[in-house]
């Protein structure tokens, strides 16, 4: 499998295996299923595995537990998360460091290589109107990341629990943009990295989301580039696999994808592993993460994967379709919001 140099860390797989499809997030699965995905993508060469205790209630953690059993092969990284809102202010540090030694144990590791911050982070004083509620769970302001959070990251990092620390850039644009232009710089971001531009359920904020200009930012100050959401949970692919209400943001954006479906068709390939082979390409993208679920799926994306980055003609026409249109925003500092 190709491999590509993750910001300033080390090389990785074009593609990661994520935790959303072991945790059962991505549609029904087994344990043995899950493990056996798991396998399969190391013998594929894949080197890294991004967690979370909340994929599954740690589900895709124990997966990993169980996959190895405390014998990782050479050369496999692993990722881990933990989410903090406004509540966690009194405690943020003891919080990061319970919920890593969790991860740690449920897949029988001593450390994670990268350690992600999952919450939105937010200027002081923003307010999510979509869910006022949002930010006493799943938002830090940025005060409170520069000056909390950012040495608990240190700690264990100098404690050897955690290689490096990273953020999930879902958050709002212009405060993650920031973060990755004057620091602390994370050593990596997950950004959204699909033909959409969308993050889906995920956006919480009334701005256009950013996604391709996080990842341009990201690349112009050495930061590694995690894509994800490659086929906005399942917008992207030939038919959503769970059932779900019209009204909720992948259903959404499923109906807007229909002209990409139908160019799909036209040239008689899957929209999932178009979609895919279409992250692959966006510039800055240094590894993008997989939400599959079993070996075919896991399988499926690996051959297409080898085939390359989508031609450039046929990004073209992808683009044509202006799927990823948005109310732009005013630069910021001479940005382009291409």
């Amino acid at each position: 499998m190709e491999m590509r140099q993750l910001g300033k860390l080390w090389p990785v797989s074009a593609l990661t295996l994520g935790g959303g499809g072991l945790g059962q997030i991505w549609g029904a699965t087994t344990r043995a299923e899950a493990v056996a995905t798991v396998r399969a993508a190391v013998d594929a060469g894949i080197t890294l595995f991004d967690m979370a205790p909340s994929y599954g209630r740690g589900e895709a953690e124990a997966v990993m537990g169980a996959a190895f059993e405390g014998s990782w092969p050479d050369g496999i990284r692993v990722t881990t998360k933990c989410m903090i809102g406004g509540r966690h202010a009194p405690d943020i540090a003891a919080r990061l460091e319970a919920s890593l030694l969790r991860s740690l144990a449920a897949m029988k590791r001593e450390r994670a290589d990268i350690y992600f911050l999952h919450s939105n982070i937010c200027p002081e004083g923003y307010v999510y109107r979509r869910d006022a509620d949002f930010a006493h769970h799943a938002a830090v302001t940025l005060p409170v990341f520069v000056e909390t959070v950012v040495p608990a990251f240190e700690a264990l990092q100098a404690r050897g629990l955690i290689g490096a620390w990273g953020i999930t850039g879902t958050g709002l644009p212009r405060t993650i943009m920031d973060v990755l232009r004057d620091g602390p710089r994370p050593a990596v971001v997950q950004a959204v990295a699909n033909l959409l531009d969308s993050p889906g359920g995920m956006r919480y904020y009334e701005e256009p989301a950013e996604p391709r200009n996080i990842i341009r930012t990201a690349k112009n100050n050495d930061v590694g580039v995690m894509g994800i959401r490659a086929v906005q949970a399942g917008a992207l692919t030939s038919a959503i696999d769970r059932k779900m209400d019209d009204s909720e943001p992948e259903m959404r954006d499923y109906a807007r994808a229909a002209p990409f479906r139908a160019l799909c068709r036209e040239i008689g390939e899957d929209p999932a592993l178009v979609a895919h082979r279409y992250a692959l390409a966006i510039p800055g993208v240094d590894t993008l993460v997989l939400g599959v679920k079993n070996r075919e799926e896991l399988a499926s994306v690996v051959d297409a994967a080898a085939c390359g980055p989508l031609e450039a003609d046929l990004v073209k026409r992808i683009d044509a379709l202006r799927l990823n249109f948005q109310m732009p925003r005013m630069p910021i500092d001479g940005e382009d919001i291409s």
